[in-house]
């Protein structure tokens, strides 16, 4: 059994409560296995780690999973350039021989990407920038399958819904192949709403989940 300590305050947030104090939307799990995780909003200070955990990932992570490239230059214009107020940014770390190492990276873009807005439109769906969001999570190889994925996407599924969020989409969608990726967040609530060919030959889900069914 996964046990939480969510710091999230029973009122709703904003983002100014996050940019004035981050901690606000920070939760500490405890996972079956012992290990102690805690997930806070990346600081400008986490460029070493973070850099670090993308150039650990494996290439088949990196394919199935590409907001941005996965480089120390990333990581640290990423750090360099924190703004809540467009998307926030949570790291999941542990503690591994007195140093911090980042097993989880998730991106809340509060609104949508253009070419996600547009690419909705085309199906016939539009994305209000004012109450939808758009997600895209990463769990470090090691730490796959192990339920992690799961305990943090809830969490940041909460901290959506506390900011005012009703929808919740993918950034860029999910690979169509990608069968264990679709059937997790099928378990969280997302639904297909539309499948898209990009590039060709290729096929991937927009999948919606509904934050206040």
């Amino acid at each position: 059994m996964t046990l939480w300590h969510l710091e999230l305050p029973e009122s709703p947030i904003t983002v100014a409560d996050i940019q004035s104090d981050p901690s606000c939307i920070a939760a500490s799990i405890s996972m079956p296995s012992g290990l102690q995780v805690t997930c806070r909003p990346l600081a400008a200070n986490d460029a070493g780690i973070l850099g670090q955990y993308f150039h650990n990932l494996s290439v088949e992570t990196r394919r199935r999973y590409a907001p941005h490239a996965f480089d120390q230059a990333t990581a640290d214009h990423l750090c360099a350039t924190i703004n809540y107020a467009e998307t926030i940014r949570m790291i999941a770390t542990v503690e591994i021989s007195l140093q911090q190492q980042v097993v989880a990276y998730l991106v809340l873009v509060l609104g949508a990407p253009d070419n996600d807005r547009e690419r909705y439109a085309q199906a016939g769906i539009s994305l209000d920038p004012q109450t939808d969001c758009t997600v895209a999570p990463s769990v470090a190889d090691a730490y796959q399958d192990r339920g992690m994925g799961s305990s943090l996407m809830s969490h940041l599924m909460q901290v959506a819904r506390e900011l005012g969020r009703r929808r919740m989409v993918l950034m860029g969608g999910v690979q169509a192949t990608n069968h264990r990726a679709v059937h997790y967040y099928q378990k969280h609530g997302f639904h297909v709403v539309h499948t898209f060919e990009a590039p060709a030959g290729a096929y991937n889900h927009d999948m919606v989940l509904d934050l206040n069914p």
